[in-house]
């Protein structure tokens, strides 16, 4: 067996582990998924049992001890864990993914980190919210940054930060928990138990290792992919993340998927004293549902191969492909929020009331769809200034 082939049965059988470990945790994760909204944060337990499991190994690099999984197998457990709580899964696989952003930092950085614990709990925010300033041995970062995905359970930070100067340069940091705030402000309508409070940096030193240009880190091309040579770290970032973010989406689309198929055999239509699974506009409203979520489960997953061809080419992915693959995805999402909000409308009143999961899986695919990442005019409009030559209205 040759090296490369020893790699390709390591990953696959480690694969077929983290999948049962994952699917050990399912009841656990299902069970807190209403608690978790109430109290507006994952609940500590299922992120103590998930933490204690290979998930958030996923995509450090094996000289560290981690997994460098493909990305069906991160699609794979996404959703096994999505489909028991959206919020839970959104948390998970950002946490996942961040790891993955870790590895573009250097070699110090990544030995500071990795040699110390398996893995990081970090949200990340790649808006560029902060301001950094050139100081001895490192940065001065000052910034507010929203949306902080997994603040909740962290220990370290990933921030975005601009450099003062003639070109203003994005880089981000790695930062302690400690070193930051966390303001209370997730009130919202759905996706409640993330948690994805404010953070708040104020005059933050960050140490020179603990700082990426945003530029190589966006193309897979970062200090430590160079460093680390393996292709699991040469995909383009921003298709990757956008990945992470709408595997919840597809979660929760089949989760809705499942919820109304049960329920056609159970719900009763009034004043006929027939099963609605007797109706055939039901048949068809779950025959299309099906249709939808299912192509847009294969379309995520072409995203995902496309992403793993750039990471066996030499070649970065260029500006057109990476808006092509993100628009890609916004679509998924559009399609997984539409489809889950004609199962419900022909759920019933019923599904509305606070114990019925399915009123959830609609605020919460609802309100995640409104992400930047998945801005289908402006992903949209990206696609078509490119190929027609143009600058994109924002990065690719």
């Amino acid at each position: 067996m040759t090296a490369a082939q020893s790699n390709i049965f390591e990953t696959s059988t480690k694969a077929v582990d983290l999948r049962q470990q994952v699917a050990d945790l399912l009841p656990l994760i299902e069970q807190a998924a209403a608690s978790a909204e109430q109290n507006r944060k994952p609940d500590d337990a299922v992120m103590a049992a998930l933490a204690k499991t290979d998930v958030f190994k996923a995509f450090v690099p094996r000289q560290f001890g981690g997994l460098e999984i493909d990305i069906d197998t991160f699609i794979d457990v996404g959703l096994m864990i999505g489909e028991a709580c959206t919020s839970t899964g959104w948390v998970s696989t950002f946490y996942m993914e961040h790891n993955w952003m870790l590895a573009q930092f250097c070699e110090q950085a990544q030995s500071a980190v990795f040699e110390k614990q398996p893995f990081i709990m970090a949200p990340a925010s790649i808006s560029p919210n902060g301001k950094a300033e050139r100081v001895d041995g490192g940065y001065c970062l000052d910034g507010r940054w929203a949306w902080g995905t997994g603040i909740m359970h962290a220990d370290w930070v990933i921030l975005n930060g601009i450099i003062a100067g003639e070109k203003p340069e994005p880089r981000l940091f790695l930062v302690p928990r400690e070193a930051v705030e966390v303001e209370d402000v997730w009130f919202t309508s759905g996706m409640r138990g993330t948690g994805s409070n404010d953070m708040v940096a104020k005059q933050v030193f960050v140490p020179e290792i603990f700082s990426e240009p945003l530029k190589g880190m966006s193309v897979g091309r970062g200090q430590g992919a160079e460093f680390l040579g393996s292709p699991c770290y040469r995909h383009p970032m921003l298709p990757l993340l956008a990945v992470a973010a709408a595997i919840p989406a597809l979660a929760a689309a089949r989760k809705a998927l499942m919820l109304f198929e049960q329920r056609l055999e159970q719900r009763t239509l009034y004043g006929s004293g027939k099963k609605q699974g007797q109706s055939q506009s039901a048949h068809i409203r779950l025959g299309m549902a099906t249709a939808e979520i299912e192509s847009a489960e294969w379309v995520l997953r072409q995203v995902g191969q496309s992403l793993q061809q750039w990471g066996h080419s030499d070649a970065i992915c260029p500006g057109s492909e990476r808006a092509k693959l993100r628009l890609m995805v916004a679509s998924v999402v559009r399609r997984c929020r539409d489809a889950v909000m004609a199962i419900v409308e022909a759920s019933g009143a019923s599904a509305h009331m606070d114990d019925h999961p399915m009123q959830r899986l609609q605020r919460d695919i609802n309100m995640l769809s409104c992400h930047t990442v998945f801005d289908l005019d402006v992903a949209a409009e990206n696609v078509g200034k490119l190929r027609l030559g143009l600058d994109p209205a924002t990065p690719v």
